[in-house]
């Protein structure tokens, strides 16, 4: 199976700003394999993930239409360590084949996969570089609050479900703190693009002004 010269992996803890950097890449024309979105696609009506889903943790888990109630199941997972590896079992395997396959169909000298939980579960192996996307602990509490309007009780919870930060930081190749403007970081992001360009082995883009 083909796929780019260079695979990134990007990860961050919750609400470190992932997906302003993810954007931030598409902008410069960077393919971007999200797996929280392929995980998306996978658990629609009539899938085979949500068939499993549903048969773990109950029909309650759906909504009256059938639909995955995102939630319920959050609050459940972090609430229960059996039920996050349950739910890691069905979801995972399938993630990992997407990511193949929409690597393996793309032309281009390299490509993001962002990948929240990349240090957690050990796919290391599976990207070329590691880019960790980098904020203190207090932040990610008070941008979880406020983005997904949890308390902070839940909100603590869910930093304790993934990996500390120092842990991330060790597995990084490469660090992006996001603490300051949305043109700081696309500035970052543009100076990191040009520096994969060189890794992949293609002429980089002039530097935009």
């Amino acid at each position: 199976m083909t796929r780019p010269a260079l695979v990134v992996g990007l990860t961050g803890g919750v609400a470190s700003g992932k997906s302003a950097v993810s954007q931030a890449f598409a902008a410069l024309g960077v393919p971007v394999v999200d797996t929280d979105v392929l995980a998306r696609e996978l658990v629609e009506p009539g899938t085979p993930a949500l068939a499993a889903i549903r048969a773990h943790f109950g029909p309650g888990i759906l909504d009256d239409a059938g639909q995955l109630q995102r939630r319920r199941l959050r609050e459940h997972i972090f609430a229960d360590p059996d039920a996050k590896t349950a739910l890691e079992a069905i979801l995972h395997p399938r993630i990992c084949a997407a990511v193949d396959d929409r690597l393996a169909a793309l032309a281009a000298p390299y490509a993001l996969v962002v990948i929240p939980l990349l240090v957690e579960t050990g796919q290391q192996q599976r990207v070329d570089r590691v880019l960790v996307v980098d904020v203190p602990e207090a932040v990610q509490l008070q941008r979880l609050c406020m983005r997904d309007g949890v308390d902070r009780t839940l909100a603590e919870r869910m930093l304790r479900a993934q990996a500390d930060r120092s842990a991330r930081l060790a597995a990084a190749d490469d660090i992006l703190p996001n603490t300051g403007s949305l043109k700081e970081l696309q500035n970052a992001v543009r100076q990191l693009h040009l520096n994969y360009q060189r890794i992949a082995g293609v002429a980089a883009d002039p530097p935009l002004p």
